[in-house]
């Protein structure tokens, strides 16, 4: 060592060797990674490493081809919000002309590349902030601010835009009481959260502490990690949110500006529990919404419905199946199978619980006795290691949105009870069974044949008996023969005793919110808390602007079923043989069945006698409306729909020629009310 030249002391050596590694040049993401680990980073180092997060290094000068024109029509806005930032700068006056200039200038190249249109309200100025203090050249600063843009910015970034809906769901997720009580005082996460997200904290925090958030944010590399971040802020502030009596405005105040209370020392214990929430959320909240951010020109719009008005969080079915054979403290899922039995006994999840979600309305203490058992079975078998076993409850239903209402009210009643970790397989059933045969399976020898189990004797090429032995030869009470089973099978035959004791289920401990839960969400975008409306009254003639439901039901009709077979169902209280009228006067002999729940149109088939197309299938509470001609009384329509507080959306329309129709709408009319009451309580 060169005399005078003193050792640097090892805490601060890796700064040297963060120096070094710059400095050579060609250095990446993960290199800077391992060196940092986590530690503060120099200030004099934060705009190479910044660089090399964003993939900027080397990149050419974007600007260089524009002829500098500041001429948008917003021009004056954007100079003057350029004014108030350098006027926030601690800057050498005479070096203020030329940085309001660059900053001006990227803003306004920005809006003429991306053809978007400036305002105040977007927060670039506080995007640039963290970035000016760099002292970057004017091509790096553009590039940097493009980059953060593209990569971490999520589209729709306004008031009732997708990501903030994105956000409820994972508040849902993991802290469901706070998510009730913001949601019981209409504080959505855009009222509080716009600034957080599209500022990434700086609009708030000071300098420093925004300097500290985005050396680590940067450095993830993963754009959806800000979500956990926010999440923290609100979980640091729960106690004080849940105790506060002032009014909504001072709420939401309050909630806006809590980030400004972090101090750089809180920055590690913040990352820290970030990355713990984050290892306890399910791998689809980031994959199934990867569009929210890069240069995708995929569209969003049909999916900004399922995010506002999803009951909760969605898992995909191949992470149900790949989660719970993996090792470790990943997440981990309890599948609660909420179909009819008659559709579990015929194929499930061979480590699924079964939970028959019509009990809600039909038994509603047989309903309340599952509950406790599939909570204990829960229990013991995160305590057995079983493969079933998993602190997360995914709902799994048949995958038909007019079949799962009750699975939904069934979500609504652990949501209600502040359950955490609650969400829903996306797709159902059906997405199962499309999944395990786009990957190929038929037999034990792929790993995935034991998946599928039947408890009613039937066998397919992906089914296997729940009794029988595990494909693999298990027999460690892991594979099929899992506990989970044997309490579902013992549940189903009803011959199981359930405990006396109390199971550990959280408390509801604020006001339950009431969400909209029917069958019709997916096309209408119901207003949440109007329940529906149903009547019955005479009709001169046909309305003209109505939907014919024919041609929503193409998939339906392809379904062919064995008529009697269908009305002895037990769970089939009427039939009612009739003529399907078309609106340009055709009939069809048809029956309709009714169910608790539903109601059948089955269309006879000339050429095969006896059997018949399942031509539509409809919730009895999308019923809004039963009317008859009075010159032709045996002539029905059924109308389908919403309401709302505008009125009633119609979605489709059906008619039928029944005989003794007065008995038929009667018999109808009642299990409709039993539906609605049962909804309404």
């Amino acid at each position: 060592m060169a005399e005078g030249e003193e050792a640097l002391p090892p805490s601060r050596s890796w700064e040297k060797d963060l120096a070094d590694a710059l400095e050579e040049g060609g250095c990446d993401l993960e290199t800077v990674r391992n060196i940092i680990q986590g530690r503060q980073l120099p200030a004099d180092l934060r705009a190479k490493v910044w660089k090399i997060a964003l993939n900027v290094v080397g990149k050419g000068d974007s600007l260089a081809s524009w002829d500098g024109s500041l001429d948008l029509p917003e021009q004056s806005i954007i100079h003057k919000d350029c004014q108030e930032l350098i006027d926030q700068l601690s800057v050498p006056e005479e070096e203020k002309s030329v940085l309001l200039l660059d900053i001006e200038s990227v803003i306004t190249f920005y809006c003429k590349s991306r053809n978007v249109k400036y305002s105040s309200c977007l927060g670039w100025i506080h995007l640039l902030k963290p970035l000016v203090h760099l002292r970057l050249p004017r091509s790096d600063l553009y590039n940097c601010f493009y980059a953060i843009m593209n990569k971490f910015i999520p589209r729709d970034c306004f008031m009732k835009g997708r990501p903030f809906h994105l956000f409820r769901l994972l508040l849902q997720y993991h802290e469901p009481e706070l998510c009730s009580f913001l949601d019981t005082k209409k504080m959505t996460p855009d009222s509080y959260a716009l600034n957080w997200l599209g500022s990434l904290f700086s609009y708030y925090c000071s300098a420093e502490v925004t300097q500290a958030i985005w050396d680590g944010y940067l450095q993830q590399a993963d754009p959806f990690f800000i979500y956990f971040l926010m999440l923290i802020i609100l979980v640091n502030a729960k106690d004080v949110i849940l105790a506060q009596e002032s009014d909504k405005e001072e709420m939401i105040k309050f909630l806006e500006t809590s980030p400004a209370n972090l101090d750089l020392e809180d920055i590690e214990d913040l990352f820290s529990l970030a990355q713990y929430y984050c290892s306890k959320t399910p791998a689809s909240f980031r994959k199934d919404n990867h569009s929210l951010f890069g240069s995708s020109l995929l569209g969003l719009k049909d999916d900004d419905t399922d995010l506002s008005q999803a009951l909760c969080l969605a898992i995909s079915v191949s992470e149900i199946l790949q989660a719970n054979q993996q090792q470790g403290e990943g997440v981990r899922f309890f599948v609660v199978d909420c179909r009819p039995a008659e559709q579990y006994n015929a194929g499930h999840l061979s480590t699924a619980f079964h939970l028959d979600s019509d009990l809600m309305l039909q038994n509603p203490s047989e309903f309340a006795q599952s509950v406790k058992s599939l909570l204990e079975a829960q229990k013991q078998s995160i305590e057995s290691g079983s493969i079933a076993g998993g602190e997360h409850l995914c709902f799994m239903g048949s995958g038909r949105e007019e079949e799962d209402m009750y699975m939904n009210m069934v979500l609504a009643h652990f949501l209600q009870k502040n359950k955490e970790y609650v969400s829903i397989a996306k797709g159902g059933f059906m997405a199962l069974q499309q999944h395990l045969a786009d990957i190929n399976v038929e037999g034990p020898e792929n790993g995935y044949g034991h998946w599928i189990a039947s408890t009613s004797g039937s066998r397919s090429s992906i089914n296997s008996s729940v009794d029988g032995d595990s494909p693999n030869g298990s027999s460690d009470g892991k594979g099929v023969k899992s506990l989970v089973n044997k309490m579902t099978v013992a549940l189903k035959t009803k011959s199981v005793n359930v405990k006396e004791k109390v199971i550990s289920f959280i408390e509801n401990t604020s006001t339950p919110v009431d969400r909209h839960v029917s069958s019709s969400d997916r096309v209408g975008k119901p207003y949440r808390g109007v329940k529906p409306v149903f009547s019955i009254g005479d009709e001169e003639e046909y309305d003209t602007d109505e939907i014919d439901s024919s041609s929503m039901s193409d998939d339906d009709r392809k379904e062919v079923v064995n008529i009697q077979t269908w009305i002895n169902k037990p769970d089939v209280k009427y039939n009612f043989p009739c003529n399907e009228v078309k609106e340009n006067g055709h009939m069809f002999p048809s029956h309709l069945l009714v169910t608790a729940t539903h109601m059948y149109c089955l269309r006879e088939i000339p050429s095969r006698k006896g059997l018949a197309y399942i031509q539509s299938r409809q919730a009895l509470n999308s019923v809004v409306k039963i009317t008859s001609k009075k010159k032709h009384p045996e002539l029905i329509t059924f109308k389908y729909g919403n309401s709302n507080t505008s009125g009633i959306e119609i979605l489709a329309v059906e008619r039928y020629l029944i005989p003794n129709a007065g008995d038929a709408t009667k018999a109808i009319k009642q299990q409709i009310m039993k539906v609605l009451d049962a909804l309404e309580s």
